[in-house]
């Protein structure tokens, strides 16, 4: 389904939320999170991702949300339509999937109980 110029691809226990067809990862990190609404997760790291990311020309972000175990698994990232420093990039999207302080904003948007 696309929604507000985004794609959200859900398959089962699993969402995806993409502004391009096919999804497709130039550059990705992953991290792990407790459980919470997909779609609302995958929205509040998207912008920030975007934010972080947009001086990067021809950038266009992808998030998947996954259950796994007894939480969820957080991949983000994107395409590059030019040559990028994928280490640099990768790296910056490591730390914004740990910071502290973003984990807290995303998860109270994203409310405590599973939700798509």
């Amino acid at each position: 389904m696309k929604r507000g110029g985004w794609h959200m691809l859900r398959e089962k226990g699993a969402l995806t939320m993409a502004r391009q067809l096919p999804v497709r990862f130039d550059l990705c990190a992953s991290a792990a999170f407790p459980p919470a609404s997909k779609g609302r997760l995958a929205l509040q790291i998207r912008q920030d991702l975007w934010r972080m990311l947009q001086d990067l020309r021809g950038f266009s972000p992808v998030v998947t949300v996954e259950e796994e175990g007894q939480g969820l698994r957080v991949r983000a990232g994107g395409r590059a339509a030019v040559p990028f420093p994928r280490a640099d990039c990768e790296r910056k999207i490591a730390a914004l999937l740990t910071s502290p302080s973003h984990r807290a904003r995303w998860l109270a948007q994203a409310g405590s109980e599973p939700r798509t």
